[in-house]
């Protein structure tokens, strides 16, 4: 499965995203709770955890809102 890492995702921003995580709270925040629903989408998608699709597509949903607002902190 492909990552989705954030310095994956915004490799063009990579020195914006290490300075905001260690100066800004609510993108370290954010990012957790980004890095959160990627990990346990990994996981699905990989086989080792159980769900219905229902679930996963919210947690795709959610991922995404979490990145848009990452990126707001980027531009």
């Amino acid at each position: 499965m492909e990552s989705h890492d954030l310095l994956h995702e915004f490799s063009e921003h990579r020195e914006k995203i290490l300075t905001l995580q260690k100066e800004s709270n609510r993108f370290r925040k954010l990012q957790q709770e980004y890095q959160e629903a990627d990990n346990h989408i990994h996981r699905i998608e990989m086989g080792a955890e159980a769900t219905t699709d229902e679930h996963l597509n919210e947690l795709r949903m959610k991922r995404v809102h979490l990145k848009d607002s990452l990126y707001l902190f980027l531009v």
